[in-house]
């Protein structure tokens, strides 16, 4: 199937957020509208975030907040890969360099936080770090405690231009430590939408993921067999795809989700 922006044959598309459907604090132009013809079209959606600094229910509430009517069940984010990945790993307990809302979330799978004797360091999008936390990780990796980080993001857009996000600390402990995360989780991994597809009964072609980086959104998306839908309103630009090659290529490509449907 050849897709383009009418989505026909399409059951589910799976949405980032940050530089797709909104920018900081502010919708994207299109957007609401956008979400609206998903609904008229009965296209079943779920909203996909590697950024780790909130917990599902920050996540509800913002976009509550944006006036789009999501629910928790629409929710999905990294943490939920990195929890799955730690308790299939057999993990119980961690030191966390993240914020109060990656706290929640992980106590209330079951996972304890300490900073004595943890079995893994984990590495979120920590919005309220602090040196003492990263000279204890420091402290941590240098003997021998394996590092885990939520997502591969280098940075966070923002109206005001690119924040530092997971791959910009990861840089950070690499040139302290030496150390390089036993594994990443959340996008481009294709498990953090494996699963859903799944439970929807939907095959790939059934299926659409529309973000705004190349290197974890698309690359999630071919990794997964799903379509792909490129928007240059977040991190890529027409520069950035011109300079692929061929077989990396999103499926289609547009300015904004204003675009779609």
């Amino acid at each position: 199937m050849i897709l383009d922006s009418t989505f026909e044959g399409i059951e589910a598309v799976f949405l980032d957020l940050d530089g797709t459907i909104y920018l900081g604090d502010g919708l994207i132009e299109g957007a609401k509208d956008f979400l609206i013809r998903l609904k008229e079209r009965s296209i079943k959606r779920c909203f996909l975030s590697n950024n780790s600094s909130k917990s599902v229910s920050q996540y509800v509430k913002k976009l509550n907040v944006l006036g789009i009517d999501a629910t928790a069940d629409e929710i999905l984010l990294s943490t939920h890969d990195l929890i799955s990945h730690l308790k299939d790993k057999g993990y119980n307990s961690l030191y966390l360099l993240g914020t109060e809302g990656m706290r929640e979330m992980l106590i209330e799978s079951g996972l304890h936080i300490t900073s004595d004797n943890p079995e893994v360091v984990v590495l979120g999008y920590d919005t309220e770090m602090t040196y003492q936390k990263l000279a204890t990780t420091t402290t941590l990796l240098h003997s021998g405690i394996p590092l885990f980080a939520s997502h591969p993001d280098v940075v966070c857009p923002a109206p005001s231009g690119d924040l530092p996000d997971v791959g910009a600390f990861l840089a950070l402990i690499k040139i302290v430590t030496g150390v390089t995360p036993t594994h990443i989780c959340g996008k481009p991994s294709p498990s953090m939408i494996g699963s859903r597809m799944k439970s929807l009964g939907l095959q790939p072609e059934q299926c659409v993921m529309v973000g705004d980086r190349l290197y974890t959104d698309m690359v999630m998306a071919r990794a997964a067999g799903v379509n792909s839908v490129l928007v240059l309103s977040g991190e890529a630009s027409r520069l950035d795809v011109d300079a692929l090659p061929a077989h990396e290529v999103p499926s289609l490509i547009v300015d904004s989700v204003a675009d779609l449907l």
